[in-house]
């Protein structure tokens, strides 16, 4: 596992992303975009599944605002099966991992969760407490569309709320890529 951290001072209301992703070129990726954007971040390069199992130590060590869980995955069956998890490579680990987070905090306002890649079961994510996940239209997403996503909720005040809706203009296929629900922002 490796951990990229850029965490500055600043004062105590200040969002923390901690992001979590199966592939060590984009953990690195997601760093340098949170650190050029100067957002408090904790990136961990973890394999899709390994996650499940490391989320809520990190959870404890961290205490983060926004929770974003990300790799890679996959329809075997592409097209067919929507509903069946076992038609993904690595969404069942992305609905185990939302389902442990949501055990350590139950609040969909105070733990902002996003999760999922390219083609995932965005259903099932959903439905285990995610405030946003991939892929509703079960298609390739870009891999800043999570991190846009974050970024968008960790510096919109937390007296506002932001919606899918405004967020997707800026994502790289809309609401076909990502879906989900609002969040209160954490500014």
């Amino acid at each position: 596992m490796k951990t990229f951290r850029y965490i500055r001072g600043g004062s105590s209301s200040d969002a923390l992303i901690l992001h979590l992703d199966g592939d060590r070129k984009y953990s690195k990726r997601a760093f340098n975009y949170y650190s050029r954007l100067n957002i408090k971040a904790v990136v961990e390069n973890v394999a899709e599944s390994r996650q499940e199992f490391v989320v809520c130590d990190l959870l404890k060590k961290y205490r983060p605002d926004i929770l974003v869980i990300t790799g890679h995955d996959a329809m075997y069956k592409r097209g067919q099966r929507f509903y069946s998890i076992e038609n993904y490579k690595n969404s069942k680990f992305f609905v185990n991992t939302v389902k442990r987070a949501r055990r350590w905090n139950k609040s969909e306002e105070d733990l902002i969760i996003y999760a999922g890649a390219c083609e995932s079961f965005y259903e099932a994510i959903m439905a285990e407490g995610a405030n946003f996940a991939s892929s509703p239209g079960r298609i390739m997403i870009d891999y800043m569309d999570p991190l846009i996503v974050a970024s968008k909720v960790a510096m919109t005040p937390k007296n506002k709320y932001i919606t899918i809706r405004e967020v997707s203009p800026f994502l790289k296929n809309g609401m076909v890529g990502v879906g989900g629900t609002k969040a209160r922002g954490k500014y």
